[in-house]
């Protein structure tokens, strides 16, 4: 029973309530554009292409749509728990309350699959957008230096070169580290500017684009399926949602921040909830835009926004774009590196990792040996690793953590039920139930191998728990725990 063994929400709350550690300055605005800054990026400027083209043709914007929901009835559990815990950790403190040490831990872990193997992927695809915007200024990095190692890079003059190494993938994660140790109130100041930078490309294109569209290019609306569960149809629609919910990848982000909100209770749901529908709208809005001015068979490129642009005849703004899309991937690194080092400070602070992990600077109060080690952590795979070679394992990792914690808000109503909740999940039995099913069935839609590595990443983190984390977890030394 000692793997069961629960924190208790008085005791969660005790430690919410502490004056020392991390600082409270974020405010709901400061949360909704965290949110956003983890949100939009390489969904809106990558995917929403490659899903027209190869799964759902115009009706990408269902895709979109269905992912969104499936986000929003796991953000409405995400936000009851905020409110009722508002400490760093996110869906492992959750998991600690509910379900006990055990799924503490595996949600931790997985979580490393959604933040760190996110900040690597999205730093990747950084890389890219940097090469070619220094291009258009005559700026040519090395080709050597400039992807994964063993990618074939094609010259201007039609030589190529094989890649050894992905030098502005490294350099962006390490100006991000910087920035995390520097402070929690300067990271947000930096990631309202940059949100404010790629939003505002977003509706540009929009505005600018929305004269382009040819109704035609949405005929038909839904291709008929071409044979393969994945190639148009409904099916096609339904695996198109499971590949743009990595776009959503990290509203869920801005729960780990919750001791650093000044008011928690009430701005922790604000921040998760807000950012989602915007975010939502957004996705579908640039969907539609995109299918109605270049016909879907056509998106399939790594700069769909750029072709949409040009066949609006608004090719003055790619450079625009480039910078919006730089903007936006940058923000993604930020927030998902900011979700991992807090979630590393609370599994230390329990005792499941050692001590040194929840150091915090006495100048600037942040987690520092743990966001430079996460750094140069997240900076070698993004030297060597391929975009593909990691986005489908950090989107079975995000569902399977949205999976839990919806079902852990079921646990706490019935284990808890006259608990204080200042946020209270509407049609709370039908609303978790939807997050479980909905998460589980685009789960069902990724490949067999993303499952594979799945398995192999929990059996490591399995591993670990049962030789340092069991042992010196605080509960297991006689801490606070639920009975």
């Amino acid at each position: 029973m000692s793997l069961f063994r629960r924190k208790s929400i008085a005791a969660l709350q005790a430690e919410a309530a502490g004056e020392q550690g991390l600082r409270r300055v974020l405010g709901s605005v400061n949360l909704v554009l965290l949110g956003i800054g983890a949100i939009i990026g390489t969904g809106i400027f990558v995917l929403t292409g490659t899903v027209a083209a190869n799964n759902a043709g115009p009706a990408v914007v269902i895709s979109f749509g269905l992912a969104g929901l499936a986000s929003i009835f796991a953000a409405l559990c995400y936000s009851e728990f905020a409110s009722v815990v508002p400490v760093a950790g996110s869906a492992y403190t959750y998991g600690y309350a509910t379900l006990g040490e055990l799924f503490a831990w595996i949600i931790g872990w997985d979580l490393v699959l959604e933040y760190a193997l996110a900040a690597t992927t999205v730093a990747i695809g950084w890389s890219g957008y940097m090469i070619s915007l220094l291009n258009g200024w005559g700026i040519h990095v090395p080709a050597e230096l400039s992807a994964a190692r063993g990618t074939v890079v094609t010259l201007a003059d039609g030589s190529q070169v094989t890649a050894a190494f992905n030098l502005p993938a490294v350099v962006i994660v390490a100006l991000v580290t910087l920035l995390l140790v520097r402070g929690i109130k300067e990271s947000a100041t930096v990631n309202n500017v940059i949100v404010f930078i790629k939003v505002a490309v977003v509706l540009l294109i929009i505005a600018l684009a929305w004269k382009a569209i040819q109704p035609a290019n949405w005929q038909p609306f839904i291709p008929p399926n071409e044979g393969t569960r994945e190639a148009f149809g409904v099916s096609g629609i339904l695996a198109g949602a499971a590949v743009v919910f990595f776009a959503y990848i990290g509203f869920d982000a801005v729960s780990t921040a919750a001791q650093e909100a000044k008011n928690p209770q009430r701005d922790m749901p604000i921040g998760i909830i807000g950012s989602l529908l915007i975010c939502t709208v957004l996705y579908m809005v640039v969907s539609a835009v995109a299918t109605g001015v270049v016909p879907y068979r056509e998106l399939n490129v790594p700069d769909p926004m750029a072709v949409v642009a040009d066949r609006a005849g608004l090719g003055w703004i790619s450079t625009l774009i480039k910078i919006g899309a730089l903007a936006g991937l940058t923000s993604v690194i930020l927030v998902q590196m900011l979700g991992q080092t807090r979630v590393f400070y609370s599994m230390s602070r329990d005792g499941l990792l050692p001590a040194w992990v929840n150091i915090i600077h006495p100048r600037f109060r942040t987690p520092w040996i743990t966001t430079l080690v996460l750094g140069v952590a997240v900076s070698i795979p993004a030297g060597f690793l391929t975009v593909t070679e990691a986005s489908h394992l950090v989107s079975i990792g995000t569902l399977l953590a949205f999976a839990i914690v919806s079902a852990g808000v079921l646990v706490l109503r019935v284990r808890e039920p006259a608990l204080h909740r200042p946020f209270r999940t509407p049609l709370v039995w039908l609303v978790a139930p939807l997050g479980v099913f909905s998460s589980a069935y685009l789960m069902y839609f990724l490949p067999r191998t993303a499952w594979e590595r799945l398995g192999i990443w929990l059996a490591i983190g399995l591993v670990l728990y049962f030789v340092y984390g069991r042992r010196h977890s605080k509960l297991a030394q006689g801490g606070d725990a639920a009975a």
